[in-house]
């Protein structure tokens, strides 16, 4: 047997090797020997190429062709598509229309939400005679990235017949979203997220996907601490494996803050983070070292069920934390106008009252229906302090005889709508007006919310403190819309004149939940029937 027979007989031994691996999904394995038998093709070809004949050079590059095709294949299916990606680029230099390839790379751009790169491999895929057998899969691609793709472009979402049906079936596909934000320095940390334009409550300003999640069911509170350890521990796994896999990943993570020299960090630009930018990281000289992500874990990571956040579908009943990167850059604020709903992987972000263009998106950390004593123990708990407008403005106003003797007054069991009342005397006297009306009111919102919802309350004190849906708008100007905030203007609004204004409920809904979700559907989540 010549050498070049006994090379021929080893290619053909590791490429039914490599088959079998693939075929019992065996992907490290079935990766292994495919680059085996694509370095022997590929030596086999640089070496002989002068002296085989045009018919076996062919059939020699067909190969190469199809081994590159399958190691993407497994590597895909591992999730490594920076690698798979390449192997598909270097596939198709030898056949520009491989069907294979061409519908390997097809679903990887999907997964890497890149819609429209997708759409052309699938389309391309199509004028193959091959497309005949695989008619019904390739269509369905495509009919998903032009779906995908429409929402990428618009942010039109519609979540209202998942919802109305009770999560019944697959939750709504989703795609990566970036609205009219623009990364910029802020003033209340580091870097923020800014309206670039006016913008309605309940609008989207983001839609993407975590780079990890770790979700489960915290046990009772004598094992809840080494649940949440062995979370966090699998979490940061899971990241780290993330970062290893994509080189994208990489330099998206290494643009978040690790809680140090806020002030010198560089901004980025907005474009970064949308999916087609993948070629622009490629190149990058991306490292991190496992100190540098756990800090930017710890700083960046977020809670899935939040006080500024709603979980929809079947991972309501799980704790989870997440990290979704481009939603890492906005700030806390004891004045927060946007919220955000949770759907599978996704974090959905929309603003929870109206917002002016240049106004920084922000988030509530923490309850901010609080006095500023309890709010800043949970900022600290954060390990910050906020010095919001609201908490600078309270602080001031926390200097008053007036109000340290409602608060004491609160503290030794004092009638609430009483507290109500002294507290708006308060506010006439020292002529508070606009929003700083609506910080107080947000502070001592217990009072608030136990007077509107008591009918003896009302009788007794119902002429002497503002109306329920005065009191809510002035709310809802400075905190955003609040799930707390629609209870008690309906129940509200019930009990004093038992009319409803289902204009103001709906658009306060919205700003809860978002323009996402209709008015049947925001029916569901409320189980009550007033729209």
């Amino acid at each position: 047997m010549t050498e070049l027979e006994m090379a021929e007989e080893q290619m053909q031994q590791l490429r039914s090797k490599a088959k079998e691996h693939l075929l019992r999904e065996e992907w490290e394995e079935s990766i292994l020997a495919y680059s085996h038998f694509i370095n022997l093709c590929q030596d086999q070809i640089s070496n002989t190429q002068h002296h085989l004949d045009p018919e076996n050079l062919s059939k020699h590059h067909k190969s190469l062709c199809l081994g590159l095709s399958n190691r993407a294949e497994a590597r895909s299916r591992l999730r490594e598509f920076d690698e798979a990606l390449k192997d598909c680029e270097q596939s198709l230099k030898i056949e520009s229309t491989h069907f294979k390839t061409l519908l390997c790379k097809g679903k990887i751009l999907l997964n890497l939400n890149r819609y429209s790169m997708a759409l052309d491999c699938f389309k391309t895929a199509l004028l193959d005679p091959q497309a005949v057998e695989n008619a019904e899969s390739l269509h369905g691609y495509l009919e998903k990235c032009k779906r995908l793709d429409f929402l990428s472009r618009t942010g039109g979402f519609d979540l209202s017949d998942w919802i109305v049906n009770k999560y019944r079936g697959k939750s709504p596909e989703l795609a990566e979203y970036i609205g009219a934000v623009q990364i910029r320095k802020s003033v209340i940390s580091g870097r923020g997220l800014f309206a670039t334009k006016n913008i309605d409550a309940g609008t989207l300003v983001l839609v993407t996907k975590a780079i990890a999640t770790e979700r489960g069911i915290l046990p009772s509170e004598d094992s809840g601490e080494n649940a949440q350890l062995v979370m966090w521990k699998n979490f940061i796994d899971k990241v780290t494996s993330s970062i290893a896999k994509c080189p994208r990943t990489c330099y998206l993570i290494n643009t978040l803050s690790i809680g140090e020299d806020e002030d010198v960090l560089e901004v980025p630009d907005i474009s970064l983070f949308r999916p087609e930018a993948e070629e622009k990281s490629r190149d990058l000289d991306n490292k991190l070292d496992m100190a540098s992500i756990l800090n930017i874990l710890d700083v960046n990571s977020l809670v899935e069920d939040a006080v500024s956040a709603k979980v929809l579908g079947k991972n309501s009943g799980y704790y989870g934390v997440g990290l979704w990167v481009l939603a890492s850059f906005i700030n806390h604020s004891c004045s927060p106008n946007a919220r955000r709903l949770h759907v599978g992987d996704y974090v959905m972000v929309h603003v929870s009252r109206d917002v002016k263009a240049g106004e920084e998106i922000t988030f509530a950390y923490h309850d901010v229906l609080l006095p500023l004593d309890k709010r800043r123990e949970m900022s600290n708990s954060w390990g910050f302090q906020c010095n919001c407008k609201r908490c600078k403005f309270e602080e001031e106003m926390s200097e008053k005889q007036e109000i340290r003797e409602i608060e004491i007054g609160l503290e030794r069991g004092m009638d609430m709508s009483g507290a109500v009342y002294r507290l708006e005397e308060c506010m006439r006297r020292c002529v508070v007006r606009g929003k700083q009306k609506g910080y107080l009111r947000a502070s001592y919102w217990s009072a608030y919310s136990e007077a509107y919802g008591s009918q003896k309350s009302m009788k007794r004190w119902g002429q002497q403190i503002p109306a329920v849906d005065a009191v809510v708008d002035s709310l809802v100007e400075v905190v955003g819309s609040d799930e707390r905030l629609l209870k008690v203007l309906i129940e509200g609004l019930n009990i004093s004149s038992g009319l409803l204004d289902k204009e103001r409920a709906l658009k306060l809904g919205r700003g809860v939940y978002g323009k996402v979700v209709k008015k049947q559907a925001l029916r569901t989540l409320l189980e009550i029937g007033f729209f």
